[in-house]
């Protein structure tokens, strides 16, 4: 394979190259002009509401724009908290819609412009590709193949981040062939410095672009290897180099989540779908039997009998160029096992393989001798396209049979009012930031649906999944405050989520807000709770100063047990909306016996922006708190005192003299689910017993988090609790519970500083050195993670956890003896 194993092929020796390229690019622009023209028509009809996949895209589309509209660049805190945005997925697709979205305006039509502008791209790397390994007309021709694709104008019709993943897919294989058939030296270092950026740009689209690199790379660079071309190996190098700046901020911040996200992404739809095992010649052959729904009859039959015909003999003459298309084959060889190889089929997943096989079927389609069957075929499958996206009388059975896809056409009509029912939320509950739980999960009404369009409301409603279990799910009708539900629910709802809705009928805890028709024989019907955890009232007294109007409570409670309170707080906006309660019940013949009940006023859900910051108002709470059981009995006192969340103003406050009294004996009184903070000041004392005592925790977090959309929690959590620290440096309840915050908002060093606070006042607890261990290993810190986990071996030699621990930091320090005498026994 010599340097010149690609050439580029020249029409005739004395063809001028410079006003072809103009006419190419020129036939191109028009090529792309009327796709965007049928794709913007067909936009303007179509009124659907965005599905599944695409609601959650373009709900990280607009959490991304509102945060570039806030930018600082130059502060690492800001870039640390746009990679925390999305955890799943990387980030390229949302930070590219936002100019669009930002000049515009929000929806599917504005971000999909995005599509377009992917679309000129791919059309004229395709293009490239083409005319690299062949010609310009087999260029042209790929090109106008990409178009008329049905896998690919489908979606090109959606907002999804498949676009985005294919066109940095092929400019990143086109950049790696045009690289390797350079032959001058700084030629070679400019495609490779090229092919790393893209390639850095493909693993910000998705992971999945190495799907269809990997066996490209591992065949040039073992080619190279063979060769002993140690120039190309060093150019290589470089090009993963360069990508590296590019991917690893975001791969590093979300790093922990990708185990998870790989299941959830791959085995879990796989199984909902019904797809076949990959033990199976169905998983295996899947693909194949979807290529006349990819490309239509049309494209796949006349280019291959072209081929078979005429193109054979072609190639027998023409070496070069039979190697070339076998480096195509090679592409598509690889991706086409490894995309067979995931249990997980989807259409969508082989995008980045079909405009290769583009220019292999412009190949073929140009072998042949007549151009009439040339633009016969491009002709009919533009009529097919037409008729497969637009409902054309009388063309559907023509377009089934040439093209066995989908048809998609515009939807006139919303099925489903979501804007209506956002807005109704928001009528009726002005002022706060509102979650609902949607229990019905369908195309037309889902969760990430109510999402999106609570998100474009001020992001000021969600709306949330309900649980699997039927635990999870009870635990969702305690506390969530909104409900939705579908009657009858035909989606794919699990049976109990649909009981919960059902039993949402005639419950007094429950009133109707609202209703709405979704066709001739279903109705959505919006719930809320009779009393909810919070309301804001307008205050028509005088002018007055933050304070505490009053508390209801019982007279006495065991300890142990929830316990209900509610709390009336008034004031001028601008101290309630960012204002956090220090609340402290204390023994009063004990000071040392005491618990507390911080939170944010209105818990955190007041909605910034909403009411004048001058005017005064009352916030109502409805909560419990929960006294710890090895508290003494007696009488405690309330002490409050307030904390300016934005300012850090700090203040006692006078309050009515409010006392209760704990008794064992005293009779339980019914109560809510206590607020979120308190959940988790309890449930982090449990970091004393190690992953035992935490396991609990991180069960019910991840509830938590469906509750407080934006995990306000953990930064009501985080204020209070460092003001408490001051107050007691030495109190490991806070510290822990200060930790876990810190950990659970991926504030590594924050995380660190505080588990080696609790290290040095502890250093008995084997469990405080494995925490700093751990936090450690997080931050990439191998020998100080060592160095952390030796206290820990030496007192419990035998713990798996602890052996894990200095094993991986064995194995990220280079160690590997160590490291494999480590772990192979816990394998």
């Amino acid at each position: 394979m010599g340097s010149g194993y690609f050439p580029c092929l020249p029409l005739t020796p004395s063809s001028n190259p410079k006003p072809q390229t103009r006419a190419d690019l020129q036939i191109l622009g028009l090529m792309w002009l009327a796709a965007t023209l049928c794709d913007r028509l067909w936009f303007w009809l179509d009124h659907r509401i965005p599905a599944w996949d695409q609601s959650n895209h373009l709900t990280g589309a607009l959490n991304h724009l509102n945060a570039l509209q806030q930018m600082r660049w130059q502060n690492p805190a800001w870039w640390h908290s746009y990679w925390q945005l999305s955890h799943k997925y990387p980030p390229l697709t949302y930070t590219l819609t936002a100019p669009f979205q930002w000049l515009f305006g929000v929806g599917i039509d504005q971000a999909t412009l995005l599509n377009s502008v992917l679309l000129a791209i791919l059309l004229l790397t395709v293009y490239g590709l083409g005319r690299q390994v062949c010609d310009r007309q087999v260029g042209l021709w790929a090109a106008a193949i990409c178009l008329l694709m049905p896998n690919l104008y489908y979606w090109r019709l959606d907002y999804l981040l498949d676009w985005t993943v294919m066109t940095c897919t092929v400019l990143a294989f086109t950049a790696l062939t045009v690289w390797r058939s350079q032959t001058k030296p700084w030629q070679q270092w400019l495609w490779a410095i090229g092919f790393g950026i893209v390639w850095g740009l493909g693993l910000m689209a998705k992971q999945s672009v190495m799907f269809f690199l990997f066996v490209p790379l591992v065949w040039v660079g073992m080619a190279r290897l063979w060769q002993r071309r140690w120039g190309q190996v060093a150019q290589l190098i470089t090009s993963f180099l360069v990508s590296i700046p590019i991917w690893l901020p975001w791969y590093r911040t979300n790093l922990i989540y990708l185990f998870s996200t790989s299941h959830n992404a791959n085995a879990t739809p796989g199984i909902a779908e019904g797809d076949p095992p990959l033990n199976t010649l169905a998983a295996w052959t899947h693909y194949w039997r979807q290529l006349p729904e990819s490309i239509s009859w049309v494209l796949l039959i006349v280019p291959l009998v072209g081929l078979l015909i005429y193109g054979w003999r072609d190639l027998r003459r023409d070496l070069p160029t039979l190697k070339n298309l076998g480096w195509l084959l090679l592409y598509y060889g690889g991706a086409y096992l490894i995309c067979s190889a995931i249990f997980n089929k989807d259409p969508r997943f082989i995008m980045p393989y079909l405009p290769i096989l583009a220019v292999l079927l412009a190949y073929g389609l140009t072998r042949w001798r007549w151009q009439w069957v040339r633009w016969s075929t491009i002709t009919v499958v533009t009529l097919v396209m037409l008729c497969k996206i637009y409902p054309i009388p009388n063309t559907a059975e023509f377009a089934q049979l040439l093209s066995p896809s989908w048809q998609h056409y515009p939807t006139r009509t919303p099925l489903v009012p979501v804007e209506e029912m956002v807005a109704e939320v928001v009528k009726t509950a002005p002022h706060l930031r509102s979650t609902v739980g949607v229990i019905p999960s369908g195309v037309n009404i889902s969760h990430n649906t109510f999402n999106y369009f609570g998100n474009r409301a001020n992001f000021q409603v969600y709306g949330r999944e309900l649980g699997g279990s039927d635990e999870h799910v009870a635990q969702d009708g305690r506390s969530h405050t909104w409900l939705i539900t579908q009657t009858p629910d035909d989606t794919v709802a699990r049976p109990n989520q649909i009981a919960l809705g059902e039993s949402l009928v005639g419950n007094p805890d429950f009133q109707v807000i609202r209703q709405w028709p979704k066709g001739p024989e279903k109705t959505l019907t919006l719930y809320r709770r009779r009393t909810p955890p919070v309301q804001v009232l307008p205050w028509s007294g005088r002018e007055l100063p933050f304070r505490l109007v009053d508390v209801g409570i019982p007279e006495s409670a065991p300890p142990g047990v929830s316990l209900p309170v509610t709390y009336e707080w008034a004031g001028p906006w601008h101290t309630l909306q960012p204002g956090l309660v220090l609340l402290k019940w204390v023994n009063v013949n004990d000071p040392s016996q005491f618990w507390l009940h911080d939170h944010g006023v209105g818990f955190g859900t007041l909605q910034a922006g909403t009411a004048d910051p001058e005017a005064a108002f009352r916030v109502k709470e409805a909560t419990a708190m929960l006294p710890p059981r090895d508290l003494k009995s007696g009488t405690y006192r309330l002490e409050a005192a307030y904390l300016n969340r934005e300012t850090g103003e700090t203040k006692e406050l006078e309050i009515p003299e409010t006392t209760l009294a704990l008794d064992p004996a005293a009779e339980p009184v019914s109560a809510p689910e206590p607020d979120y903070g308190s959940q988790l000041y309890q449930l982090a004392q449990g970091m004393a017993q190690g992953l035992p005592g935490l396991e609990p925790a991180f069960q019910l977090i991840g509830r938590i988090n469906q509750y407080d959309a934006v995990q306000d929690y953990l930064q009501q959590a985080e204020a209070a609790l460092t003001y408490r620290h001051e107050q007691e440096p030495k109190n490991l309840q806070h510290l822990y519970a200060l930790g876990l915050t810190h950990a659970l908002q991926e504030e590594a060093p924050e995380t660190l500083a505080v588990m080696e606070k609790i290290r040095a006042i502890a250093p008995e607890n084997p469990f405080h050195h494995a925490y700093v261990s751990f936090v450690n290993l997080y931050l990439w810190r191998p020998r100080a993670a060592r160095v952390a986990i030796a206290p820990a071996l030496k007192m419990e030699p035998e713990n798996p956890e602890f052996q894990a621990l200095d094993g991986a930091a064995a194995l990220m320090g280079g160690n590997v003896f160590r490291a494999w005498r480590q772990l192979w026994p816990l394998l």
